[in-house]
């Protein structure tokens, strides 16, 4: 297994080579950042190259970053387990993706669970959220750095979809996540688990009918071109879990680590201060783009509210009761 994470990893930097480098120094301690995400303007992107921008100067001769985006090192099917062998050091993977490691990352799943960004950030400076963070540590290794916010979700499809019902029969990628794919089998639809960068390509081909994602992963990836509109039901939050190992984390110096830890926490603050910004100009480009977007009344919303909460109490179990209300309460 090795050797085949090894051989990917030498075939991914030659195909990024000259794009990702950071020139980084003999002796430094070098951790390679690599996440799926593509462009210059998504949240993820500008979080990973503000830390690396921001480690590389401070901490030189110590620390040095190389991000290496748009899965040009690994895709999202691999990089947990090239992050477990250490073939990378640094990951920001949706929260979705955690649930054969701990089904109580399922909360961030929950639909109509967060009202807003807000709300879900407030969460995840809780003691819960807190929490969460380590919740890995012990049985895999992973240890969680931050949250960074990417926005909320919305629905696009191949037809306008107003009210669930809409839904009826039709295909929808969703990440691996057992509570994402209830929430879609609660619309009448089935849901088809696939990585990140198939997703262009299976809504292209009629793959899969419909989709769900932020307004910057619907721009950056283009998605609104291969759908007839996206429509606004805030249902879900997308945030990922800044992460690294606790193998790499522990090898650090104590003052290595103390400054890297500062700085990881102060990029991810900024951060999610701007992903509102970020979503908001994104949804523009959207529509100036050409794209469509339906907006709901209060009483097609609630349409939607009414059809997915059941999804809370089927997982009541797995995530803990005490964890949905601390989070509902955000």
């Amino acid at each position: 297994m090795k050797k085949i994470s090894l051989t990917l990893t030498t075939a991914a930097l030659t195909l990024a080579a000259g794009t990702v480098s950071a020139n980084c120094d003999p002796g430094e301690v070098v951790a390679k950042f690599s996440h799926v995400t593509g462009g210059t303007t998504h949240p993820k992107v500008v979080a990973a190259n503000s830390l690396a921008e921001r480690v590389n100067k401070e901490m030189n001769g110590k620390l040095c970053i190389e991000v290496f985006p748009n899965s040009t090192l690994f895709g999202d099917s691999k990089e947990l387990e090239a992050l477990l062998l250490g073939d990378v050091q640094l990951l920001a993977p949706s929260l979705s993706k955690f649930g054969s490691y701990s089904e109580k990352y399922g909360v961030f799943d929950l639909p109509f669970i967060f009202k807003d960004m807000d709300a879900a950030i407030r969460f995840t400076q809780s003691q819960a959220g807190k929490g969460l963070l380590n919740e890995m540590k012990d049985s895999v290794g992973f240890v969680g750095l931050g949250y960074w916010m990417s926005g909320m979700k919305y629905f696009s499809a191949k037809k306008p979809l107003i009210v669930p019902s809409d839904a009826e029969g039709m295909k929808f990628r969703v990440q691996t996540s057992d509570v994402a794919k209830k929430m879609i089998s609660a619309m009448g639809a089935s849901p088809q688990a696939m990585s990140f960068s198939e997703v262009y390509g299976a809504l292209q081909t009629g793959v899969v009918d419909g989709q769900e994602n932020t307004w910057s992963n619907i721009y950056t990836k283009k998605f609104y071109e291969v759908q007839d509109s996206v429509t606004e039901t805030n249902h879900q939050l997308l945030a990922y879990l800044f992460m690294t190992s606790s193998e790499f984390l522990e090898g650090l110096d104590d003052d290595v680590r103390a400054q890297f830890v500062q700085i990881a926490d102060e990029v991810t603050q900024a951060a999610n201060l701007s992903v509102k910004a970020a979503e908001a100009a994104n949804r523009e480009n959207i529509l100036k783009a050409g794209g469509k977007i339906n907006v709901l009344t209060p009483a097609q919303r609630e349409e939607w509210v009414s059809t997915m909460k059941p999804v809370w109490s089927e997982f009541e179990r797995d995530i803990g009761k005490q964890l949905i209300e601390s989070a509902a309460k955000a």
